[in-house]
């Protein structure tokens, strides 16, 4: 078939169901056929698509219709016209009609008919694309492709063939010697025309009144991380994480700071489903990410939004024909940075000098003659790798998606390994174009080794000490340290691989939709969530050591009878089951009137309960088999150690939402939900939210027209009221037990219980109130782009548990305000430098702050949090840290004379400042050092293309955090010592900047600024190069698409921590920043293949 068109977009396409019933007025004589067709776009929504040159010949018109249906009006406006029209959606797409042509037979031997050439047209993803135009240049032959991408027409070597399609960029083509070519058409970038996920339906980005960011999942499907999560690092701003290099573990995820002392986390929503983490999503399986974080966006999901909400859309099956996926990577995990310890030679010039500073005898190392390294043994290189496979068929009426998935990660201390077995299973079927149903089942199995022993184990073990001898006895730390600190590696081989944590999980979903009424919209969905977890664990008696002879002693070997052989198993299960029910409504009015609503209600119910038990004893006949790591076939009582307990709670709601927008550049949207929860009391259980939101496309007005280089430009705004109950535990508004002590009477064993907490039943919801205001812009042919955004959220009648006077018990009560504010900026260009070349540059920043404006109302008490360390009081940011400021070392007594200090303090110990000027260091000196949670954060990226060779280079950093080293206060002691501790203090008239080496100054333990480290770093955060293969290769093996990549995550930072990562640690909001051996972060280099059959 042979047609003469070149497409081009008039405009972005809307799904609705308008349909024919749409009423259009229109009077005047002579007039062009495309002002009809801008007058009926603007009074019906509906879109026209047609080639420049189609309307060349078309004949004016004269109408006088008022009110008329549209399809009356489309009928005469094409009658006596050679043009035709084909309606899909809300899209009118014109097409030139061709009569058949006069033959006139002529007899010319010579000529030759131009030879055919075949090919096929593909998305970048190797997707075929149908009805893609394909035209010979300068001429009127053209064609398009079938359903599955192919296409043949006659051309001359030579010739030029134009590839145009709606939504991609259009390519040009020279014919030579080849007969068969391949085509892949890219998406056009248009960010303002993105469709985001905005709670219980979608919306064009142009249209939003919020804050929303959007990723694709391309962007973090080549990422070797077990949580997609982790791969949005440094790229959006506002979006914290901090990641965790333990084996399959989630990071933490703040979206704009903290608003509560509870927590801090944002809910997951998948395909409609909420979720505490997404655990069981590969990275490869996400079709878009979007993080909602403004009032108009997040007030919808009620109480589990209160903290932000990332919505994920899982893939679908793609259109065409069915399409087989398999992307597989292996890489290796190492630390690059390691904590700086003495070695043998350091080790024992220093703990000399501690023994002389005490007035000791140096010890005797007579035996002592190794230089071990503990850390480079329980550390490693470890290898992650991860495959999957996807398979997607489109029928008919029928869609289906399977994807399978494994990952294998072993964590870089050793013993450490998590495996993850993944199958998810989407249907959907298609009734007609008014009705579908679909569901899908994700089924995941985690088997989980944690590390075998602690990674402080082997930064205090001291250097002097060999590992083992040649018969394999291990042997022990010296005597003083053998209280602290066991051998390393013994505690390794003893433990190895002797916890098993096994988890099964299923989420199912199944819906129905339909749609009547033109204009309406139903659908029923309902999902459940169920987790069960059995973990394992056994302890083998301990080995026999060899206690290197000290100070004369002979060389002795020893065993603990004290230990015992363990075994202790737990299991546990959680079910949730959710259903949600909307009605949605969406209409073009008329005269650019356009309107939008959903509404409905939604019911989560939650379970969970847990057991457990240890059995122990010196003659535990279990052998180091996992088979029978059962408490089932232990046959002893005593001693033994049971737990237990479980919980429930529900939620209920309702809630709608209304949208409406004038010619597309006024907006406005508003938002009530109503929540019910069985944490609170029942007069106290249910609360009224909601929002507003407003837009301001003022690019769309005519007086700013005259502005050629700023393509779109909007001004936006909201507010809202949200309520949050997350992180509270259940029934605190009523009594509650929990276990007390056991006593033995006769053969009986008797077990007691006891008031767990004071109740509350006044406790009601916290109410989290913010405004959210706005820019976007877009500018140079939509090359740049700019985002910024300044928010300010205040969170009243904070749940908080304190201890009252006299009591032991906590008494949890809503108490106090914070307010939490901060900007955003996110920015990026995109171009091409001819056909081949493209490249993308972005950048984010943002600033967060948060402060208390009161605790305890009335009362006006702190919140202590990590023994002291950190504190939260009125007037200050949360969980801060609390203590001292270090002005120095006191070198002299002269020092000490004209110095503030304490009573106690000598020669070489920490100077810290007078802080209320009263001569003296006392308790009242400790003030604000520091916080654990940074509030500026940055990041950057930069992609090229060019061919079939693509670059991606990000970073990422924060700064304005500090680190709180809390594993250096315990080599003050008798531990092995970092190196910052050679230049500890050693005489009056010296200069040394760390103080004395003594274990007994205990001014030099309390918490000051001189165990925080300014936690500021810019990282490499990624660096992947890849190759895509010539489909001409690649399709004569069967093959659409075949990509390779190399990548590098972590590779290079640059901090002034002494730590294995600057990553803060915000796990805890009231105790957070603390380095007490955290689990290092490597940096991981993979390679990687995507095919696409």
């Amino acid at each position: 078939m042979k047609l003469t068109t070149v497409f081009m977009i008039i405009a972005c396409l809307q799904v609705s169901a308008a349909g024919f019933s749409q009423k259009v007025t229109i009077k005047g004589e002579n007039i062009s056929i495309q002002r009809i067709f801008e007058d009926i776009r603007k009074q019906t929504g509906f879109q026209f698509l047609y080639a420049d040159d189609a309307l060349r010949s078309a004949k004016p018109i004269s109408l006088s219709v008022r009110n008329e249906k549209l399809e009356n009006v489309l009928a005469l406006c094409f009658r006596d016209q050679l043009l035709s029209y084909t309606i899909s959606d809300k899209t009118i797409v014109v097409k030139r009609k061709y009569a058949e042509p006069t033959v006139t037979a002529t007899i010319e031997p010579e000529a030759v008919a131009p030879p055919d050439i075949k090919g096929k047209v593909t998305d970048n993803n190797g997707v075929p694309l149908a009805d893609v135009s394909v035209a010979v240049k300068g001429t009127t032959r053209g064609t398009l492709t079938d359903a599955s991408g192919n296409f043949s027409i006659s051309v001359n070597e030579g010739d030029v063939l134009v590839f145009s399609y709606v939504g991609f960029t259009s390519i040009e083509q020279k014919i030579g010697k080849n007969t068969t070519i391949s085509i892949s058409l890219k998406a056009v970038e248009k960010a303002i025309d993105e469709i985001v996920v905005v709670g219980y339906g979608t919306q064009k980005k142009r249209d939003l009144t919020g804050s929303v960011s959007s990723i694709k999942g391309e962007e973090v499907a080549n990422r070797p991380a077990t949580n997609p999560i982790a791969s949005l690092q440094g790229r959006v701003a506002g979006l914290t994480i901090a990641n965790s290099g333990v084996a399959g573990a989630s990071p933490v995820v703040r979206i704009r700071g903290v608003n509560s002392t509870n927590t801090a986390s944002p809910v997951y929503v998948v395909d409609g489903i909420l979720h505490d983490n997404i655990d069981f999503l590969n990275p490869s399986d996400i079709e878009t990410i979007d993080i909602l974080r403004d009032p108009s966006s997040i007030a919808i999901y009620g109480l589990r939004g209160a903290n932000g909400v990332i919505a994920i859309t899982s893939k679908k099956a793609s259109r065409g024909q069915t399409r087989i996926e398999l992307q597989s990577s292996v890489g290796v995990q190492t630390v690059q940075d390691k904590i700086k310890i003495t070695d043998a030679d350091g080790f024992k010039k220093l703990y000399n000098a501690q023994l002389a500073n005490l007035g000791a005898a140096p010890f005797d190392y007579t035996n002592y003659t190794a230089n071990t390294n503990w850390q480079d043994l329980v550390l490693r290189d470890a290898v992650i790798s991860a495959t999957n496979l996807s398979i997607s068929n489109t029928g008919e009426k029928s869609t289906t998606y399977l994807n399978i998935g494994y990952t294998d990660q072993q964590g870089v201390l050793r013993d450490n390994r998590f495996k993850r077995y993944l199958v998810r299973l989407n249907e959907e079927l298609r009734f007609n174009d008014k009705i579908k149903v679909g569901g899908g089942i994700t089924g995941y199995h985690s088997v989980n080794n944690p590390a075998a022993a602690s990674i402080t184990n082997a930064l205090w073990a001291a250097p002097i000490v060999p590992i083992q001898q040649d018969d394999k006895t291990y042997y022990s730390m010296p005597s003083f340290q053998r209280a602290q600190v066991g051998n390393p590696i013994a505690t390794l081989n003893r433990n190895n691989g002797n916890t098993i944590d096994k988890q099964y999980r299923v989420i199912g979903n199944l819906f129905a939709e339909i749609k009547f009424l033109q204009n309406f919209t139903w659908r029923s969905t309902v999902y459940t969530d169920l987790v069960f977890d059995n973990t394992r664990s056994y302890t083998a008696l301990p080995y026999s050591f060899i206690n290197l002879g000290e100070n004369g002693s002979p060389t002795t070997t020893t065993f603990d009878n004290a230990a015992r052989t363990s075994v202790s198993q737990s299991q546990s299960e959680s079910s949730r089951f959710q259903q949600d029910h909307t009605l949605s409504y969406d209409k073009n009015l008329g005269n650019g009137h356009n309107i939008n609503a959903v509404a409905g209600f939604t019911t989560i119910y939650n379970k969970s309960s847990s057991v457990g038990g240890t059995r122990r004893d010196t003659l535990l006949n279990v052998p180091n088999d996992p088979a029978f790591w059962y408490l089932g076939i232990i046959n002893i009582n005593n001693p033994i150690s049971n737990s237990g307990g479980g919980t429930e709670n529900a939620i209920a709601g309702g809630f709608a939402r209304v949208g409406y927008s004038y010619k597309g550049k006024y907006l406005l949207n508003a938002t009530v939900r109503r929540d019910g929860s069985s944490k609170f009391a029942p007069q106290n259980r249910w609360g009224t939210f909601g929002s507003v939101g407003a837009g301001w496309v003022i690019s769309d007005e005519a007086f700013f027209s005259k502005v050629k280089k700023i393509n779109f430009l909007k001004l936006r705004a909201a507010w809202g009221l949200t309520g949050n109950a997350n992180g509270f535990a259940d029934n605190l508004w009523r009594p509650g037990v929990q276990n007390a002590s056991t006593a033995i009477f006769g053969d009986n064993i008797y077990s007691s219980v006891q008031a767990a907490y004071i109740p509350d039943p006044n406790l009601h919801w916290e109410t989290v109130k913010g405004i959210d205001v706005g820019i976007d812009v877009r500018a140079f042919d939509n090359k740049f782009n700019a985002e910024i955004t300044y928010y300010n959220r205040t969170t009243t009648d904070i749940l908080t548990g304190v201890t009252l006077p006299n009591e032991t018990r906590s008494y949890f009560t809503n108490l106090g305000s914070i307010t939490n504010k901060g900007i955003e900026v996110n920015l990026g260009w995109t171009n091409n430098i001819g056909k081949d070349l493209s490249y993308r540059v972005g950048a984010n920043f943002s600033y967060n702050h948060n402060v208390v404006n009161s605790i305890g109302n009335n009362f006006n008490f702190s919140i202590i949090g990590n023994g002291g360390a950190n504190l939260t009081t009125t007037g200050r940011s949360i969980g801060y840290f609390y203590g001292y400021t270090q002005t120095g070392i006191y070198q002299s007594t002269a020092d000490l004379q004209k110095t503030p200090a304490f009573t106690n303090s000598l020669p070489g110990d920490i100077a810290y400042a007078d802080i209320n000027g009263d001569g003296q260091i006392t308790p009242a000196d400790r003030g604000y050092i520091g916080t654990p949670f940074p509030p500026y954060s940055f990041g950057g990226n930069i992609g090229i293309s060019y061919k079939g060779f693509d670059i991606e280079i990000e970073g990422q950093g924060m700064a304005g955090h500090k680190i709180y080293t809390q594993r250096r206060t315990s080599t003050f002691a008798v531990l092995n010592y970092e190196t910052n501790r050679l230049n500890a203090w050693t005489a009056p008239g010296t200069n040394n900047v760390e103080p004395i080496l003594d274990n007994t100054r205990g001014n030099n333990f309390l918490m000051s600024t001189y165990f925080l480290e300014p936690g500021d770093y810019f990282r490499i955060r990624t660096l992947q190069i890849g190759y895509t293969f010539k489909k001409t290769v690649l399709s004569k093996i069967g093959i659409q698409r075949a990509r390779i990549y190399l990548n590098g995550q972590n590779i290079k930072t640059w901090s002034k921590v002494t730590g294995y990562s600057p990553e803060p640690l915000i796990g805890s909001i009231l105790g957070g920043g603390a380095d007490n051996g955290a689990y290092p972060v490597p940096a991981i280099y993979s390679f990687g293949i995507n095919l696409t059959f």
